[in-house]
């Protein structure tokens, strides 16, 4: 059986209905490592949310309850794809576009409105590229987000193929011939993935350490979007002084997992001026404990503070 793999592209699944409150906010902050003097993420005085909370909502939605993470995976079916695997599937990127201050608690009518942007096979399985519209309860948007799933060893034809209608800002190459212009250290703790669940991802994965062995992991490995949370907060910090408005663009590539407890670096290089005042980020973030690339391809527009640099 041949499949339209074309067919896929531009279809747009029903609205997802979105909540959150400000404990949410104050959780996802602390599950992306907020410290004891971050009081502008988690102190409800003078604070703001994170600008990549969004991220957290396409498996949250609007339940304010712990949910059955295989519950959350399935969907509607896509015209012109094959069956595929959802326990053989990983999160390869993600990236969000800041359109508008997120307000500290929804209130009721918001949702995710959503569309496959892309389709790709090649002898490693298939890749689906999605695009989610943050809109409030008046259909203004407020934030644009894109990520890939990649379903190991899916086959539809067995040929190459390739078809994307949109698609985030891609990351610049890293410069070979200076050093980062900002590099920020973190520790993750061996908890971590306990408190990151809590802002809606409940997959077992990151809490039975059976699984982890099962999967191939060693054991329990933490939420990608965490370590993703992770490089979004240092940058903020070093290049806008904590300014969590000044980031609008923050998109990467999951390179290799990380454990809890393990320590990132995120080096950072300016390649340019970005749009509205901005400035266009390169980055990379590493796992100090393995040694290997966590997130990669990174692409951050943030607005720098005076003096910023190291």
């Amino acid at each position: 059986m041949s499949y339209d793999l074309g067919k896929a592209v531009g279809f747009k699944s029903k609205d997802q209905p979105v909540s959150w409150t400000r404990k949410d906010i104050i959780t996802y902050a602390l599950g992306v490592g907020a410290k004891h003097d971050d009081l502008s993420l988690v102190y409800d005085k003078s604070w703001g949310p994170l600008p990549t909370y969004p991220v957290v909502l396409g498996l949250k939605g609007d339940d304010q309850d712990v949910t059955l993470f295989a519950a959350k995976t399935g969907g509607e079916p896509v015209p012109g794809l094959p069956k595929l695997n959802s326990k053989r599937v990983v999160h390869a990127t993600q990236s969000i576009e800041i359109l508008k201050d997120l307000p500290v608690a929804s209130g009721s009518g918001w949702k995710l409105s959503r569309r496959v942007v892309g389709v790709h096979e090649n002898k490693s399985g298939i890749i689906i590229d999605n695009e989610a519209i943050l809109l409030d309860a008046h259909d203004v948007p407020y934030a644009k987000l894109y990520s890939s799933a990649f379903y190991l060893g899916s086959k539809a034809n067995g040929d190459k193929f390739s078809k994307a209608v949109a698609a985030p800002p891609q990351a610049k190459p890293v410069p070979k011939d200076r050093k980062p212009d900002w590099v920020v250290r973190d520790k993750t703790t061996p908890e971590q993935a306990l408190i990151y669940r809590l802002s809606g991802d409940y997959n077992p994965l990151h809490i039975d350490p059976e699984l982890g062995k099962a999967m191939g992991f060693g054991g329990v490995i933490l939420h990608g979007l965490s370590s993703y949370g992770f490089a979004a907060r240092g940058l903020i910090q070093v290049i806008a002084n904590g300014n969590s408005r000044a980031l609008t663009v923050f998109g990467a590539r999951f390179t290799s997992p990380v454990k809890p407890g393990d320590e990132l670096e995120t080096s950072a290089w300016e390649v340019g001026p970005g749009p509205n005042g901005t400035s266009e980020i390169t980055f990379i973030t590493k796992n100090l404990t393995s040694g290997k690339v966590a997130l990669g391809n990174g692409v951050a527009f943030i607005k720098k503070a005076e003096k910023s640099k190291l």
